[in-house]
């Protein structure tokens, strides 16, 4: 909903119904993750995307019966020969599509989560998208709203509200975005329910050492992916906003001292990457003493070979065992043949997507087998709703 949100935010103030369609689950080469979202507007204007093409038409038809009944459906497009052809999914995937009907009636919530995701305020939305079949008291399509602090809405009853706010906030605080299963009274080992749980967490941050031409190219990188960039140095002659324009934020402080500060302030956690570019050990080896004990999502440094064993020397004179060691990329980046500092940015970010996702790094020209490494389709890939 994050792509789409300006568009279903005047839309919504407007009064006027919208249609939404979102991946709640995916399989094998799905092209869209789930929470990838697609609106169809009162004019029967698209927006967004669920599919990168490749179902989208059919995913239109019924979110337009969706939004004239006010019926949600959850419908799975799967890659069978007799379907493939007439769905156009040829990449080998499974997706599970809900539809329903938005508007301020449905959907009264809406205003404080949209202003919940523009500030970074976490916020996670619980919509219930299947019911086993049976729905006596209309569980489909309600909604659990779920901060930090508070919970607006309500699927039903307190003890599924209870489980799966607790449960939410669990996804909510690593940023994860998935399917709830519960009992129809909030059994957690029941199944009659699925609960698709939408997080929107602050951006994960990156955090780049060093105010030089390759930390400004990695911050336009870095802000493109979706990361929040914060690039840090000690001279303040160098570390100017007006030398990084596409950095959220740039901080004159020693880079040893801003992250140890930042990570006693929770504001570090398993999706933080750091890119240490100043390769000068009286600003690195400092800097990579606190970064390598933390739990972050990558921690990479710039330099030379002969700069590397250096820094490792100096690192395992520090205290840090092979452990820690092991998880420092240097010299970070891939082998690109990178030469310029855009060239040498998109090494570094694909480095850091290749860790996130476990790929290789390899031309897919070269590698066997499925290209997204998803879990099991799922028997037949038959409809569900």
């Amino acid at each position: 909903m994050r792509d789409v949100l300006d568009e279903l935010d005047r839309w919504w103030r407007a009064g006027e119904p919208v249609g939404m369609a979102t991946v709640v689950a995916t399989w094998r080469s799905a092209p869209r993750q789930a929470g990838a979202t697609m609106l169809v507007g009162p004019d029967g204007a698209a927006v967004g995307s669920v599919s990168g093409g490749c179902v989208e038409g059919a995913v239109y038809d019924l979110t337009r019966q969706v939004t004239a009944t006010g019926r949600p459906a959850l419908h799975r497009y799967g890659v069978s020969d007799d379907d493939a052809f007439a769905v156009g999914l040829t990449c080998g995937g499974v997706l599970d599509v809900y539809v329903e009907r938005v508007d301020p009636a449905g959907f009264g919530e809406f205003a404080e989560v949209a202003a919940s995701i523009r500030v970074g305020e976490p916020v996670a939305v619980l919509t219930c998208v299947s019911t086993g079949g049976a729905d006596p008291d209309g569980r489909l399509g309600r909604r659990l709203v779920i901060w930090p602090d508070r919970t607006a809405g309500s699927l039903g009853t307190d003890r599924l509200d209870a489980a799966a706010a607790d449960d939410g906030r669990g996804l909510l605080a690593v940023g994860r975005t998935g399917i709830l299963r519960y009992g129809y009274h909030g059994q957690r080992r029941g199944d009659d329910l699925l609960l698709f749980a939408a997080s929107y967490a602050a951006p994960p941050r990156m955090i780049v050492f060093g105010a030089i031409d390759f930390a400004a190219a990695l911050a336009r990188v870095g802000a493109f992916l979706g990361y929040r960039v914060t690039v840090c140095d000690a001279r303040p002659v160098f570390a100017t906003p007006r030398r990084l324009p596409d950095a959220h934020e740039v901080v004159v402080d020693w880079p040893h001292r801003y992250l140890r500060a930042e990570a006693e302030a929770g504001r570090v956690d398993g999706r933080t990457v750091v890119c240490v570019l100043t390769h000068d050990p009286k600003f690195d080896v400092p800097v990579l003493e606190v970064a390598l004990r933390l739990p972050l999502g990558y921690v990479g440094a710039m330099g030379s070979r002969r700069t590397h064993d250096d820094r490792l020397a100096r690192l395992r004179a520090a205290g840090l065992d092979a452990d820690e060691l092991g998880r420092l990329a240097s010299p970070l980046g891939l082998d690109l043949g990178a030469h310029t500092p855009e060239e040498t940015a998109v090494s570094i970010a694909a480095e850091i997507v290749a860790g996130r996702w476990g790929g290789t790094g390899r031309p897919l020209s070269e590698t066997a087998g499925r290209i997204h490494h998803e879990t099991p389709a799922p028997e037949g890939a038959a409809p569900v709703g």
